[in-house]
């Protein structure tokens, strides 16, 4: 696919690793109105990766690797800079601490808490601390696929666009995929007037649909497929419209949140479709 890479611009965007997060009353209601003391958003994790399940955590949208922003003092607004032009695939450098020098990769953006999560290796992972400062080269905002002009794409570096599995079929595409979503499930984040900052929620209250749908096997860093969702300027429903995003955080306790999508591909009108691929992951494609 021809796109617009020579006009992209890349800038550095910068923000520490940021603590995880709790109120001062440590609960959190569960959709059962049971409140659960576990792990959130923010810090190290050191073994919740992307190719890790999505599911079956003691835990509650917990980012894999590395959660950063600019700083935990600021507030929400103050990370939109950072979230917007952060995009999946780009290289994120470590600049200070014991892992200065070392790279890792961006995995997702993560709304309300307006985090972006970054990939490292584990041997990485345990010389950083919290408050180490990583520099991002943000590239990909902005790109469009020249011979697809309906399809807008949004969050991804287009090394990563490069790697993907996609099939272009008679003026639409085919785009691999774990797992298709249906439009009843999303939640959390539908109805925002944008994509291009953090993600919204695959709703798994009902765990027979989830299962049905095979939706608990989600990996962590899938590229999942959301039937009749539009997200051109914002989320909502629209027969035939097809969204391509990316698994960015775990399974969740709340009603009306779940697993974690990051918005990349979307477009009207039966344009994008998709193609079944287990191998359909950032896994496989960030460390080929």
């Amino acid at each position: 696919m021809e796109i617009n890479k020579e006009k992209l611009v890349m800038q550095a965007v910068q923000g520490s690793i940021s603590h995880p997060m709790s109120a001062r009353t440590p609960y959190r209601m569960d959709r059962e109105g049971v409140g659960q003391i576990v792990p959130g958003t923010g810090g190290i994790s050191y073994n919740v990766k992307i190719g890790d399940p999505a599911f079956g955590w003691a835990g509650d949208h917990i980012e894999p690797g590395v959660s950063m922003k600019i700083s935990d003092k600021n507030k929400s607004s103050d990370n939109y800079g950072l979230g917007l032009l952060a995009c999946i695939g780009n290289k994120a450098k470590i600049i200070s601490g014991d892992g200065q020098g070392s790279y890792g990769y961006v995995t997702g953006t993560h709304g309300g808490i307006e985090h972006v999560i970054v990939d490292f290796e584990a041997d990485v992972l345990e010389k950083l601390k919290i408050g180490d400062d990583i520099l991002i080269k943000a590239f990909g905002q902005g790109i469009k696929l020249l011979d697809y002009p309906d399809i807008k794409v949004f969050n991804l570096d287009p090394n990563l666009l490069d790697k993907m599995n996609i099939n272009q079929k008679d003026g639409y595409l085919k785009v691999g995929v774990s797992t298709v979503i249906p439009a009843h499930l999303m939640g959390s984040g539908i109805g925002a007037s944008s994509v291009a900052l953090g993600d919204y929620d695959i709703t798994t209250g009902d765990q027979e649909e989830i299962e049905r749908l095979k939706i608990d096997k989600l990996k962590l860093g899938d590229f999942v497929y959301l039937k009749d969702c539009d997200n051109t300027y914002g989320r909502e429903f629209k027969k035939d419209a097809g969204s391509i995003g990316v698994v960015v955080h775990s399974d969740c306790i709340k009603m009306g949140h779940g697993p974690g999508v990051t918005t990349v591909m979307t477009a009207k009108d039966k344009l994008l479709k998709p193609l079944i691929d287990q191998d359909a992951n950032l896994i496989n494609y960030l460390y080929d």
